[in-house]
């Protein structure tokens, strides 16, 4: 279960926090979300192939490939771990290159109480952005965000949003419910660290042909597991504009895996192709 504005937070190159949607309408008061779905998530190591799917405008690569490497780990009794790694190459018209690595932690509370992030971001090499910070849930519903890097900051959200995990745990209820769409706003640590998204989910009907990914009808952790189409609009939390930052589909599994990525720009967009996969251990939890 990938975190999925991760994937596109934080580097102007290919990972644009454009990712990230402005919802047009929000949810109003969200209650306190325990992440603790009805089939539990599996520990995982996922690695994704990314290439350029297609690219339109003066502004857009004339060419693209990366890797996605994501690890889960965890569950509704322990919390939540994600290690999070994506290396992206960009090649531009004219002939000049750039690569982005960006690297990423995070640790999420069961009961979606609290959440620990850590993310680097890399240029060519270069280390653009250290993030590192934690946010709370108070009784009375609101959030609190303090951050040690890049400088120390504070910040207060109301209404509290959710948090990655309980935000995919949410979408697969819906989802095993017949339902076909959903709007909630998230806290990742992305962006900064003090930012909001509003995201507006579609989830298609539960998929039976194949997936596009060679691995899903043999990996042990995929085959003949349920599975939906989800497409998520992420939006800046503190525009208006109505216009998402960058839209994510992906096939989302019972069990909280992710496949057949598509993220979209707007003036490009990439695929990820789940090209390694791996059940990893993981703690019974009675919750």
């Amino acid at each position: 279960m990938i975190s999925h504005s991760k994937v596109s937070s934080r580097l102007s190159l290919w990972i644009k926090p454009s990712l990230a949607i402005g919802l047009v309408a929000l949810c109003g008061s969200l209650p306190a979300l325990a992440a603790s779905p009805a089939v539990p998530f599996i520990a995982h190591r996922a690695v994704y192939d990314l290439t350029l799917a297609k690219a339109t405008g003066a502004s857009a690569p004339s060419a693209a490939k990366g890797r996605i490497v994501y690890e889960f780990s965890g569950s509704a009794c322990e919390g939540y771990v994600t290690n999070f790694r994506q290396i992206t190459e960009i090649q531009s018209d004219e002939g000049g290159g750039r690569t982005s690595d960006m690297r990423s932690t995070t640790f999420e509370e069961g009961d979606g109480s609290g959440f620990r992030f850590k993310t680097d971001s890399y240029v060519d090499g270069k280390l653009m952005e250290s993030v590192d910070g934690k946010a709370s849930k108070s009784a009375d519903g609101g959030l609190s965000v303090a951050l040690t890097k890049p400088t120390r900051t504070k910040a207060d959200f109301e209404p509290s949003p959710l948090f990655p995990t309980a935000q995919m745990v949410r979408i697969v209820e819906v989802a095993q419910r017949g339902g076909k769409t959903d709007e909630v706003r998230i806290f990742d640590g992305s962006d900064g660290g003090v930012k909001l998204f509003d995201t507006m989910s579609v989830i298609g009907r539960e998929a039976s042909a194949p997936s596009t990914d060679p691995l899903a009808a043999s990996a042990e952790g995929l085959k003949g597991v349920r599975r939906w189409p989800v497409t998520i609009s992420y939006f800046d939390g503190a525009k208006q504009d109505g216009e998402p930052n960058y839209i994510l589909a992906f096939d989302l599994y019972e069990n909280g895996v992710s496949g057949a990525l598509k993220i979209n720009y707007g003036s490009y967009s990439l695929d990820g192709k789940l090209s390694k996969f791996e059940v990893l251990p993981q703690n019974a939890c009675t919750k």
